[in-house]
């Protein structure tokens, strides 16, 4: 998550965060799909999403680098302002210490 506030693109499967923090081609990519699977169902898809998707945007090959820096933009822009310890420090605060037991 860190990385995020860098301008750093994640390309991670479904679990953790990244279910709720990866919007495909704007905040990063999705590696395989929510379902469990297996590491080489995984790694075959990783090394797909980096040669079909991820290396020739980063690379340009379409001749147009802003279309990675837009990328980066949307890690910045939509992660970084929510995936951050201050939000998470008052959602601790709020739904674990002040909430009243019934």
């Amino acid at each position: 998550m860190k990385a995020a506030f860098n301008g750093v693109p994640s390309p991670s499967v479904l679990d953790g965060w990244w279910i709720e923090g990866c919007i495909e081609g704007v905040t990063g990519w999705a590696v395989g799909d929510s379902a469990p699977s297996g590491n080489a169902d995984d790694a075959a898809s990783l090394y797909d999403k980096l040669e079909r998707v991820v290396l020739p945007l980063y690379y340009g090959y379409s001749g147009e680098r802003s279309a990675w820096v837009g990328v980066m933009k949307g890690a910045i822009a939509k992660n970084a302002s929510f995936f951050n310890s201050h939000r998470m420090m008052r959602r601790y605060a709020t739904e674990a210490y002040l909430r009243r037991a019934p």
